[in-house]
């Protein structure tokens, strides 16, 4: 717990993308914890960005700095339309370097219909091996899933709501409130 909040960190998510057989999906779940006090059970961290809402983005960590992050990721898409990996870098840059945006604590899925990418408030910009790739509390959890299930037949989006069944028995954390956003992919 830190000095200023007697509750301690606030503790947000699973979120997880899956690109298969021309579908790329982002599902996150729903739950909000502030210790161990489960604040909100339906906060939506998947969604549409960009002008045309051509960019699926999923994002854990604390949310006001979350949204923070995709305001300043629309302006990049705004900047660099239809380059989502450039528009990422040039994020990831100014979020490692200015003073204000190093102390965000968040972190996000992206994908549009060519590439899927985590961008951290360390400068990295990655992209998934596998295409799958999994982050926050219960990111561990459901990337194995999704990596164990992404060789079966099932598809991308069952993977992803499989892989956040997964996690949200097993973090506490994590809850089985899973909003799904889905577009095809090249």
């Amino acid at each position: 717990m830190s000095e200023h909040n007697p509750y301690g960190t606030m503790h947000a998510t699973t979120i997880v993308t899956v690109r298969k057989g021309g579908k790329v999906i982002i599902a996150g779940d729903g739950q909000v914890s502030l210790g161990q006090t489960v604040i909100k059970g339906n906060a939506r961290k998947v969604r549409r960005i960009g002008k045309d809402s051509e960019v699926l983005a999923g994002f854990a960590g604390a949310t006001a700095d979350a949204f923070s992050l995709l305001d300043r990721l629309e302006k990049k898409l705004e900047q660099y339309p239809g380059q989502l990996m450039r528009a990422a870098v040039e994020l990831a840059k100014d979020w490692r370097t200015d003073k204000y945006l190093r102390n965000l604590e968040a972190m996000m899925l992206v994908a549009d219909k060519s590439v899927s990418l985590c961008i951290t408030g360390n400068g990295d910009v990655l992209e998934p091996e596998h295409g799958v790739m999994a982050i926050g509390s219960g990111g561990n959890y459901a990337l194995a899933a999704a990596r164990a299930l992404v060789d079966s037949d099932m598809d991308a989006e069952a993977i992803a709501r499989r892989a956040m069944e997964i996690a949200a028995d097993i973090c506490v954390y994590t809850n089985g409130n899973t909003v799904v956003e889905s577009m095809d992919a090249e």
